[in-house]
């Protein structure tokens, strides 16, 4: 098909016989002249209305004051050089590796009672042991790892045994040490001879001029194990089994001589801040650092911004971006009303200066003056100091105490990765049964991984009811039978109330016992968290604040970081969370049941 030629192309497209698409690559306008001098004066139709409106918002008030210009500041850092744990003595402060990890490392469990756990841990001790002591011919000529194995064994459990049950009761942890069982060793049996002061040829046949070449790799798998896995003294743990939380002190050299000592007494794990630290101006550590030396500097203040903050000028257009007005607080919600206020009315009265100030290291600015434009300058003194009543003093960002000012940068981690939690405790009220239970959600196995606490007690309850089947109930007399006390999962431990010693009011929570279904013995607990001080034969008590109407979580698990350097740093922390309100165990008292007759 051919397209159809146009002869007069102004014609046709005058009288529009053919359809036809205008293209324009650009559109501007044409300005009728080239003087842009009216356009950029923004003339106002009504002067009136503008100064009027001006009026009104007060821009016509003047302030007998000055923006700032420059600030010069004298600034402290010092470094902290000692921690104490609570109840324990001070020592200094390890400089490689975080803070969180000397405040919150607590020792690992190889046991709990006669019963051996953690064998994740034992079986890499004992295959270390064996490598290092495999890489010489001369021991392997004299069946030295063989020895070893015989010497530090790993029993096979007894299932007919009532202290083998935690071994034998669940499938996974029966079948590894069924397959382990004479054939691997118990590397810790070795790492406590060894730190004891044992020396590793004691008990293994081999040559006297060889016995010192195997003396020498000792050392070598303590130091391997102890920088491998961070862990505290029994004198050095922060941890408070009484509060749930930790607490410790440490302390920096001060400004004006001495020490500052800083405690953190309700440290819930996690990350460390500064402020978690409250000054303790009568404390001390024994420190004798010297003095640190201020250091001047002369800054710029800049004025304070955030998003969808009011600008200061009428006709300026704000950022639409945080809309103030969604904000609803409750008249005794005072928190929002002052970061409302602050918002709204005095953010342009803020400016902030730069500070740059070390990791890890107590600052502390000895003296402020700020230079305005009118070329007058001003000393600075810190906010809650002054001739006022204690009622009208303001502080904000200070260590608690009156007149200690400060910032305190602590030496941690910003990024630590959390394992899974070997062990999950969950203490929450039952108002029904009046008493406070220690749910373990989390139980560590033998094996060393963690387990669902209701599957573990199943199967612990199954185990014992094999070794310890009931007795056929005899021949019912009657329709219904009468029972003291109902029963309740066995992960399931109680707290009773008990008065504080020496007081006729205060009420303590005391580790408490329920009856086993199988035998009727005390279940016992198995989380470490809750067996504090079963295995010395000491009774175990938790304030009673610390377990409020929404409850408490501790967890444990193993933190992994990095330092500085570039240095792995692996530690085993308890961390507290808020819980999730109350429960009800069902535990009921005076019951009839039907005994279906």
């Amino acid at each position: 098909m051919t397209e159809p030629r146009i002869a007069d192309l102004a014609g046709a497209l005058r009288d529009r016989t053919h359809p036809a698409v205008g293209v324009w690559n650009r559109l501007e306008g044409r300005p009728r002249t080239t003087d842009f001098a009216r356009a950029l004066r923004a003339e106002v139709r009504d002067a009136l209305w503008m100064l009027t409106r001006q009026w009104q918002l007060g821009e016509f008030r003047g302030d007998d004051a000055g923006s700032p210009v420059t600030a010069k500041y004298a600034v402290t850092t010092s470094t902290p050089s000692r921690i104490r744990p609570e109840g324990g003595p001070p020592e200094p402060l390890p400089t490689d590796r975080p803070l969180e990890t000397v405040a919150e490392r607590r020792p690992l469990p190889f046991a709990f009672g006669a019963e051996r756990i953690s064998y994740d841990l034992r079986l890499a001790l004992g295959r270390r042991w064996l490598k290092l002591v495999t890489g010489t011919s001369v021991f392997r000529a004299h069946q030295v790892p063989r020895q070893y194995i015989e010497r530090y064994p790993v029993p096979l459990p007894d299932p007919g045994d009532e202290t083998d049950s935690g071994l034998v009761a669940h499938p996974e942890v029966w079948a590894t040490m069924q397959a382990l069982a004479g054939r691997r060793m118990d590397g810790h049996l070795l790492y406590r001879h060894l730190k004891g002061g044992g020396r590793a040829s004691e008990g293994i046949d081999l040559p006297r001029p060889h016995r010192a070449a195997l003396d020498a790799l000792g050392p070598r798998l303590t130091d391997w194990f102890d920088a491998l896995i961070d862990q505290p003294d029994e004198a050095h743990t922060t941890w408070q089994p009484r509060a749930l939380e930790h607490s410790f002190a440490i302390s920096a050299a001060a400004p004006e001589g001495g020490e500052r000592v800083l405690t953190a007494a309700e440290y819930s794990g996690g990350t460390l801040d500064w402020y978690a630290f409250s000054a303790d101006p009568g404390g001390s550590l024994g420190g004798t650092d010297p003095r640190p030396a201020p250091t001047p500097r002369t800054v710029f203040p800049t004025p304070v911004r955030f998003a969808g903050m009011p600008l200061p000028r009428w006709w300026a257009l704000e950022d639409g971006r945080t809309n103030f007005a969604a904000v609803n607080p409750d008249s005794t919600d005072l928190a929002r009303l002052i970061f409302l206020e602050f918002a709204l009315v005095f953010s342009n009265d803020w400016y902030q200066l730069p500070c740059d100030v070390p990791a890890g290291t107590l600052a502390t600015v000895r003296g402020l003056a700020v230079t305005d434009v009118f070329g007058q300058r001003r000393w600075i003194t810190p906010a809650g100091t002054g001739e006022r009543q204690d009622w009208q003093r303001w502080s904000m960002f200070t260590l608690g105490a009156e007149g200690e000012t400060g910032l305190l940068l602590p030496p941690g981690t910003p990024k630590t990765a959390t394992g899974p939690a070997l062990e999950d405790v969950a203490l929450v009220r039952d108002e029904n049964a009046n008493l406070v239970w220690g749910i373990e959600q989390t139980v560590q196995l033998a094996g060393g991984a963690g387990r669902n606490g209701d599957e573990a007690a199943a199967e612990t309850l199954a185990h014992r009811l094999r070794l310890h089947p009931p007795e056929p109930p005899d021949d019912p007399r009657a329709p219904v039978a009468y029972r003291i006390a109902g029963s309740v999962p066995e992960n399931w431990i109680p707290f009773i109330p008990v008065r504080v010693p020496g007081d006729s009011r205060s009420v303590q929570l005391q580790r408490a016992a329920m009856p086993s279904a199988a035998d009727g013995t005390p279940v016992r607990p198995r989380t470490s968290l809750l067996r504090e001080g079963l295995d010395a034969g000491r009774p175990y008590f938790v304030n009673e604040e610390e377990v409020p109407r929404t409850g408490t979580r501790v967890t444990v698990s193993f933190n992994r970081t990095r330092w500085r350097d570039g240095r792995v740093v692996v530690w085993l922390t308890a961390q507290r969370a808020t819980g999730r309100g109350e429960r009800s165990s069902g535990l009921g008292f005076d019951l009839l049941t039907d005994t279906g007759r």
